[in-house]
This record gives C-alpha cells, sequence and structure tokens, in this order.
C-alpha cells in the first residue's frame, strides 16, 4: 500500500491522493494529510528546470498515479501560455542577506496560481482514478486571490463547474474586477455581507451538511474545494520552496546543506505550511517566519499558545491576510501534537464553540523551534515598500511589504539568508503601493496602475491591463445565511 491520506480529526478511514483530492476535506469535518511526510533528497535536482523538480518533489504523495501521468500535469500547467518566465518562479536578491521569491507570474500576478494551475489536472486525473463520474462542483471562499486563480484553472472544464464565495468590500478594486469579469459557462462569484472568515466558514458549513450533500448526489453532484483546505491545493506550493533554496546555491549564495530561513505573508497559513513540510522531505529550512498584518491573531498563538479568534477585525491594505480563522494551522498542529486526532478534535471543537483554544507549553516550545512570528502595522508597510524602491529600486506589493518588514525592524539579525515570498504583482494593489512610494493619486485604481507603470516597477501584468474595460458579469451580493440557497440554485 502507497501513500494514503488520514484525517487531522481521526474521523475518516484513510483515502488515495486521489480521493483526497476530490473529497476537497473530510466529510465530517478535518483536513486531510499523507500518513507520512516522505524524505527527499533535493541536491539531485540542482540545475534541473521547474518542472522536473515538481516532478520528482509531488511524485512521493501521488500514490497510484504513474510517472507520465505525474508529467502530464506538471507540463500541462507551466507552460509559457500560462506563466510569464521560464523558470515559472523568480528569485531575486536584494542585498543584506535578503531574497525575493516572485510567486506572481502566473495568469492572475498571484501565488495562487502556481497550485491553482495544476490543480484541475490533478482533478482531472483523480475522478478518473476514483471511478467519479458525477459533476464535480468546486465551491470556494476567497480572501482575494484565491477566487480568480481558481476560476482560471476551472473554468470550461468538462464536468466542473465552480462558485466563489468573497467578502463584499474586503478585496480591492483589482481583486474584485478579476473575478467579476470572469468568463466561461460553468462559473458562479458571489460578494458575501461579511468577512473572509464568514465566506470560509460557510463554505466549510457547506461540506460538512449531509442533507446538501444528499440532495447534490440525487442530482449527479459532488462538491469538492480549490482552497487550501484540499491538499491537492496544497502540495504543488511545496515546489517553490525547493526551487528558490537551490536557485541560492546556484547562484553561490549558499552551498548545499546551508540552513536558510523563509518569511511568509501569512492569512490562512497554506503557504508556510507547504514550507513546513519542503523541510519535514529535508529540504535545510531552518525557521519560518509567519508575517502578519493587523489581523495578528497567529502572532499572539504562537508566542502565548493561546489561538483567539475573538477580537477585532480590521480591513487592512493587506486584504488576501484579513483573515482571524488560518484554516491550515489545523495540520500544522496535527503534526507538532504528535499526530493527536483526538487532540486536534477537541481544539477546534472548542474554536467551533468559543472561538479559542490553548495547546500548551509542551506543544508551543516546539512551535518555537521552527516558526517565528511577527506583526507589522500599516504605516510600517508603506514604510517599507517606500525604503526597498528608494535603496534598491525595487517595488513589491502591500502583502509582500509585510514580510519583508518583518525581517527589516530594529536590531533584526539576518544571520543566514532569508526568502521573502511575494505573493502578488504589486499593480494589483497600485494605489497602496504609490502611497508607500511618496506619490499621491488623484484618481482611481487604474490611473494609479498607469502611474505605477512609470516607476520602474515592470510592465502592466496582463491579469491587470485592460481589466476595467472588461464586462462585469458577476454582480450577485448574499447575505451569510443565502449561501447555501446559492449553492443549491447553483
Amino acid at each position: 500500500m502507497g501513500m494514503r491520506y488520514i484525517s487531522t480529526r481521526g474521523n475518516s478511514p484513510p483515502v488515495s491522493f486521489a480521493e483526497a483530492v476530490t473529497l476537497g476535506m473530510a466529510p465530517s469535518g478535518g483536513l486531510f494529510v499523507p500518513e507520512k511526510i516522505p524524505i527527499v533528497d533535493f541536491s539531485k535536482l540542482a540545475g534541473m528546470p521547474y518542472q522536473e523538480i515538481a516532478v520528482n518533489t509531488l511524485t512521493p504523495y501521488m500514490d497510484g498515479f504513474d510517472k507520465s501521468e505525474i508529467e502530464s500535469c506538471v507540463n500541462e500547467a507551466y507552460t509559457p501560455d500560462s506563466f510569464d518566465i521560464p523558470s515559472v518562479v523568480s528569485t531575486v536578491p536584494i542585498g543584506n542577506n535578503l531574497h525575493i521569491l516572485e510567486l506572481w507570474h502566473g495568469p492572475t500576478a498571484a501565488f495562487k496560481d502556481v497550485a491553482l494551475q495544476i490543480m484541475p489536472q490533478f482533478m482531472r486525473y483523480s475522478k478518473i482514478k476514483s471511478g467519479d463520474n458525477s459533476h464535480t462542483m468546486i465551491l470556494v471562499a476567497t480572501s482575494g486571490d484565491t477566487g480568480k486563480a481558481a476560476l482560471e484553472g476551472f473554468k470550461n472544464r468538462a464536468g466542473i463547474s465552480i462558485a466563489v464565495f468573497y467578502p463584499h468590500g474586503g478585496v480591492s478594486e483589482v481583486q474584485r474586477l478579476q473575478m467579476a469579469t470572469t468568463d466561461g459557462s460553468n462559473t458562479r462569484v458571489i460578494a458575501v455581507r461579511g468577512n473572509f472568515d464568514d465566506c470560509q466558514n460557510g463554505v466549510k458549513a457547506l461540506f460538512c451538511d449531509e442533507a446538501l450533500r444528499n440532495e447534490a448526489a440525487g442530482r449527479g453532484v459532488k462538491f469538492s474545494s480549490a482552497n487550501s483546505i484540499n491538499w491537492g491545493r496544497l502540495c504543488p506550493q511545496i515546489v517553490y520552496y525547493v526551487k528558490s533554496y537551490l536557485d541560492l546555491v546556484a547562484a553561490g549564495a549558499i552551498s548545499y546543506g546551508d540552513g536558510i530561513d523563509f518569511c511568509v505573508p501569512t492569512g490562512n497559513f497554506g503557504n508556510i505550511l507547504a514550507g513546513y513540510y519542503a523541510r519535514g522531505m529535508g529540504l535545510p529550512i531552518r525557521k519560518l517566519i509567519c508575517a502578519s498584518n493587523r489581523n495578528n491573531v497567529l502572532t499572539d498563538f504562537f508566542a502565548g499558545g493561546v489561538y483567539d479568534k475573538n477580537r477585532e477585525f480590521h480591513k487592512t491594505m493587506s486584504p488576501s491576510m484579513d483573515i482571524l480563522i488560518s484554516s491550515n494551522l489545523e495540520r500544522f498542529l496535527f503534526e507538532l501534537s504528535g499526530r493527536d486526532a483526538g487532540m486536534v478534535a477537541g481544539w477546534y471543537g472548542s474554536l467551533a464553540k468559543t472561538g479559542s483554544f490553548s495547546i500548551g507549553a509542551g506543544i508551543l516550545e516546539k512551535t518555537k523551534e521552527i516558526i517565528e512570528a511577527h506583526w507589522v502595522d500599516e504605516s510600517t508597510v508603506l514604510e517599507t515598500i517606500g525604503t526597498l524602491y528608494h535603496e534598491c529600486g525595487y517595488v513589491m506589493d502591500t502583502h509582500s511589504a509585510v514580510a519583508v518588514a518583518a525581517v527589516s525592524g530594529p536590531g533584526y539579525k539576518r544571520d543566514v539568508p532569508i526568502i521573502v515570498a511575494s505573493t502578488a504583482s504589486p499593480y494589483k494593489f497600485s494605489q497602496d503601493v504609490l502611497k508607500g512610494l511618496g506619490i499621491a493619486v488623484d484618481g482611481d485604481e487604474f490611473d494609479a496602475v498607469r502611474i505605477l507603470s512609470s516607476t520602474g516597477a515592470g510592465a502592466v501584468h496582463r491579469a491587470v491591463d485592460g481589466l476595467n474595460k472588461k464586462r462585469v458579469l458577476h454582480d450577485r451580493v448574499i447575505d451569510i445565511f443565502g449561501m447555501r440557497d446559492e449553492v443549491r440554485w447553483f
């Protein structure tokens, strides 16, 4: 028996990779994780292109897929039509032991593209291998970027439809228009009066709604997810940690085996969790630095071991991180607890009932061996954007600036190289980026895009260029309690 997937809450029998992808999450709650973390000698992948690194990294997780099928998934996803650069991602040194991992060269200008261009291939093969002839309805909650990346990956795919829920007024205008102008015969985009956590909780409730699942099954429909609660969304993100580490080796910045740190702007904990799995597989990562904005629930958690979502929710200039319930933390705590599903179920039962839980001193100490956590305020984000531009001519978005700021405070020692995950193109958040550069904008987001293009930020990303001239196809706004009816209608 090859690699199987188990639930973090012990409430599902082990499943195959194909079943984990098609189900999305355990039907009774809980997230699928590999029953063991495979070890890979990444030094043997030095000098390989992204696609070959991806095949070698993903193969141990994809039991039931032969090599030609994995290669097909990878080669269909990472093409010149999908990504602007042959290397898919780019590692850019900016001095003083700091490197920027640009993850936004895909079709929607966000890091989510790296996973969501390959996930439809996973889904197609997984349905065949599972003998699943049903129609798949992908349900997505988004804080801004996942929605468009998922829509772009799954639109017009046979046997699949996709419904995306986002917080009304809680995303940037570029993010909203990216989703609202999406074409495709199988797409649906709905704004929800609430925040991202409301959308995410609503989608999770739909998955756990047995009556709704049965009704859907009666119509030949099964639900799945493209959020990082789906292992098929998360595992492709491991690859770019490997690629960027090997980039530093190739550049002579480190020798293979040297420890480095990664700093990740963090909301739902999926991106940084992929780094944890890369570390577990043998990549020489010393620390993972969790960078948060004013919604600093994770910073407080890693400081004191108490997760408490009962706090003020802030709308910030890094909206994709405006999250108070970080779903993938559950997978991390499953690993740190010694894979104790009962303990995890207890914590998340408490979170559902009271809005908080405590992990205790022993497990907290284990987290500190791996995770360092910081948060920064809005003024510091703007200052960081300006400083980086004036010191080395580099323009970055507001989310990436949160991470750079987290490792740039007074007295912060960069005693090993740090790679910062840059999660979005600056053109997705042009107005706030220009504020950081000290440039006044008298106009809308697209006037800001035009002005930003004259600062040395590079060509306007194709995902943004001309976006304001596209026709809006999705303009529905609902209350939170309407999500169930919306799915039934769709």
